[in-house]
């Protein structure tokens, strides 16, 4: 999948009818479960999360495949509207000094089966989809282990009381964005009205998105320590859910916002103690780096693999692709990212040691005379991958020049991955 920035079997197989017959066998065999594939995310960034403070993001993506009332193929609904689907959640690690992306420490794949007609505030928390919230960095707190300090980060769905409660512990840190202007104990207010100082201003750019165009945003932030208070609607879980939970509270807001836009105004809840203007500044910064986790979701399918392409007929196996596919959006982004160097990512997460035989046999040809055309990263690391795929691609390899992208990536794989396979054959 990472060689071909595909998950279509018939391409992934070469068009090899035996091939494809045997990818169509592993999707299907019921040995091979989602939990072992999702269990299975967690081998690489095991290891590298050594000795790291990890930011741990986790989120949601709907995946829409095409389906006719005659042909549902097994999917449930999603969102509001027709489509039929599935649903991925992953948690993505990044190294919290460089943003290198670890690798994937968690997360479910599920459709929904049929509707729930129990009110949901009559549900307990473990029959909802919410409970995700809270499953997902538990489940990571094994894979996560060795790393000195871990961070989780999401947005605003994710701000339950009970996650609060249940999910930090010592090294293990929340850092959400409020959904709500909860209640606090400060003068029987809310977060809106809690005593906070300045912590000073910043300039930001801010990326494009549907419906905002990227622009320079003017930050004011405010931070502080607040005291949650239990909502009424938990109150009859009794003593087991603690009445009130102590947190910092970095308030953030934009000023002079342009006149069609919507002025930013984030209230990021952590367990970090924040004593001063730095630390309020680095909980923001540590936030942002939450879009990462966006385009994840986008190389698993509009920019990279397309997955939403799939023409598997059954749910099943449509879940397996999708956890299989997971992880190689993630090796994928890796591999763009280390196209400056920072990673120290080993060139065997994405390649196997015959494709890595054979880029050592191309890069003479590739790098030139000087030592500016000359591949500047450690041998057999990504980093150095990278730089030959982006040669084939049709980088120049200059330093000056604008860094290869995710297309010429694309097509620097395609190239190679022919390449590769000529070069497999050349004793036969």
């Amino acid at each position: 999948m990472v060689a071909r920035e595909s998950i279509c079997l018939r391409r992934l197989a070469g068009g090899r009818r035996g091939g494809i017959v045997g990818f169509s066998r592993f999707l299907a065999n019921p040995r091979i479960t989602v939990a072992a594939l999702i269990e299975g995310w967690g081998a690489d960034i095991a290891e590298a999360c050594a000795d790291r403070h990890v930011l741990a993001i986790q989120d949601t993506s709907e995946i829409n495949f095409t389906t006719t009332k005659e042909r549902d193929r097994g999917l449930g609904e999603i969102g509001k509207g027709v489509g039929r689907g599935m649903l991925l959640h992953a948690m993505l690690g990044l190294d919290a000094e460089t943003g290198g992306i670890l690798g994937l420490a968690s997360g479910r794949v599920w459709t929904r089966k049929g509707r729930v007609t129990t009110p949901h505030q009559q549900r307990p928390l473990s029959e909802k989809e919410t409970h995700r919230w809270l499953t997902t960095p538990q489940a990571a707190k094994a894979v996560l282990h060795r790393a000195a300090m871990v961070t989780e980060i999401s947005d605003r769905e994710s701000d339950l009381y009970e996650k609060w409660a249940y999910v930090p512990e010592p090294g293990f840190h929340i850092l959400t964005r409020a959904q709500q202007d909860r209640a606090i104990e400060e003068g029987g207010g809310t977060l809106s009205t809690a005593p906070l100082r300045l912590a000073g201003t910043a300039s930001v750019e801010l990326r494009g998105r549907p419906g905002r165009p990227a622009r320079t945003a003017h930050l004011v932030a405010r931070f502080g320590r607040v005291t949650l208070k239990r909502p009424r609607h938990l109150a009859k879980q009794g003593e087991g859910l603690a009445k009130t939970i102590e947190v910092s509270l970095v308030e953030v807001t934009e000023v002079g916002a342009p006149p069609d836009a919507e002025p930013i105004l984030w209230r990021l809840l952590t367990t970090h103690a924040i004593e001063d203007a730095a630390m309020a500044w680095r909980v923001v910064g540590w936030y942002r780096q939450r879009w990462t986790i966006e385009q994840f979701f986008r190389t698993l399918k509009q920019q990279g693999l397309q997955l939403e392409d799939s023409q598997l007929e059954s749910a099943e196996r449509l879940i397996k692709l999708t956890a299989i596919a997971a992880r190689a959006a993630c090796a994928i982004m890796q591999l763009v990212q280390a196209r400056d160097g920072q990673s120290a990512q080993p060139a065997k997460i994405v390649f196997s040691p015959a494709e890595i035989e054979t880029l050592h046999a191309l890069l003479p040809e590739l790098e030139g005379k000087t030592a500016l055309q000359k591949n500047p990263h450690p041998p057999n690391s990504l980093a150095w991958a990278g730089w030959i795929v982006a040669k084939l691609g049709g980088w120049d390899g200059y330093p000056k020049s604008k860094p290869p992208g995710p297309i010429t990536f694309r097509h620097g794989l395609e190239y190679f991955r022919s390449i590769a396979r000529g070069w497999k054959l050349r004793d036969v």
